[in-house]
């Protein structure tokens, strides 16, 4: 599998993930439908899928177009049936979602929503975390409880630890000023901020990273229990 990074909106993420051996693809959380088509046709990929981790609009934007075009399938949690626009097939909780050369362990993890979901691609080790967990961050709760977030991220904190993080965002360099300051500490965490400040500079993704990686950078992967979690989400979303 290769997974091509496609920047969208201001500061989204979308991903095509391309079975070479097919060429076919599927798109995770498509902000916008023209940088999509773009890579498709340039990739002469047959985009088989639109995989949603949640039904907020600046992830599932470009879905509605990209159907249209391509007779794509929409993929998401059967919670999110009435939310997320068009929507195919209807996934669970720990169901192993297969098609053709594509196999996914489908992780409920919210907070951040109610039906928000981890794409977990087992045997390539990627995780694709939406707006749960960012490089070195968290997302803001908006359905959810401080718990349920909490809980997420001990989830996704289970996975293996070389598997790559692709999340939903490029806050990498806010969050790591936000880890800097309340993790002092942390001597590993400065080296990390000057390799994420050389790439912010010459317009790169800071994405993708590792769990090992989040583990030993992210602050809210760090915290020690519920109320020290609870802490830090309310100071960031003031930072």
């Amino acid at each position: 599998m290769k997974i091509e990074i496609i920047k969208c909106l201001k500061d989204n993420y979308s991903y095509l993930i391309i079975d070479e051996k097919y060429n076919n693809a599927c798109v995770v959380d498509p902000s916008e439908a023209e940088p999509i088509i773009n890579f498709v046709e340039k990739k002469n990929v047959k985009l088989k899928f639109i995989l949603n981790t949640h039904h907020h609009y600046d992830h599932v934007g470009g879905n509605n177009a990209l159907k249209k075009k391509y007779g794509t399938k929409i993929v998401g949690f059967k919670n999110d049936k009435e939310r997320i626009p068009n929507i195919d097939i209807l996934l669970e909780n720990n169901q192993i979602w297969k098609s053709e050369n594509f196999e996914a362990k489908i992780i409920h993890i919210p907070g951040h929503t109610s039906g928000h979901i981890c794409f977990y691609f087992i045997k390539e080790k990627i995780a694709f975390t939406g707006d749960t967990l960012f490089s070195l961050g968290c997302g803001r709760i908006f359905e959810g409880t401080y718990e349920q977030m909490y809980n997420s991220l001990n989830k996704l904190k289970k996975l293996p630890p070389d598997t790559k993080i692709y999340c939903g965002h490029e806050y990498t360099l806010q969050n790591s000023l936000f880890c800097s300051k309340y993790d002092k500490n942390n001597k590993n965490l400065k080296k990390k901020i000057i390799e994420i400040k050389r790439k912010v500079e010459k317009n790169l993704p800071t994405i993708p990273s590792t769990l090992k990686e989040e583990l030993t950078y992210n602050i809210f992967l760090r915290a020690k229990n519920l109320k020290d979690f609870s802490k830090l989400r309310d100071l960031k979303d003031n930072f």
